[in-house]
């Protein structure tokens, strides 16, 4: 399936540790949540905000790594999630090839989510 994001870019929440051992080892194979679900969640830019709600709310030492969708090929499906909207998901490990900005999360008072640069 086409990507609906244009910018080719998804978006993954990883703790400040998660994203040190994708740098020191050279792989990512996913949170616990990742690990039971068989695949690796990632969000769009728009989805981010309920991602973040749903998922990570009042949880600090949160990183928002940017992944380069075209280099993930065929692992990167778009599947149907949360309101039947479609989510980026990565089925294997994540190289750090594939991350091209990496930032702490953080979001305005108005819950908007500023994207690494």
């Amino acid at each position: 399936m086409d990507s609906p994001n244009p910018n080719r870019l998804a978006y993954k929440i990883m703790t400040a540790e998660e994203l040190d051992r994708l740098r020191r080892h050279g792989e990512f194979r996913g949170s616990a949540a990742d690990l039971a679900d068989g695949f690796i969640h990632m969000s769009t830019a728009m989805q981010l905000p309920g991602t973040i709600a749903a998922h990570y709310s009042g949880r600090e030492n949160l990183m928002l790594v940017a992944i380069d969708l075209a280099s993930l090929g065929g692992r990167l499906r778009w599947e149907p999630s949360r309101g039947g909207q479609l989510f980026p998901h990565l089925y294997g490990d994540l190289s750090p090839d594939a991350v091209v900005a990496a930032s702490a999360l953080v979001q305005d008072e108005n819950g908007s989510v500023k994207l690494p640069a």
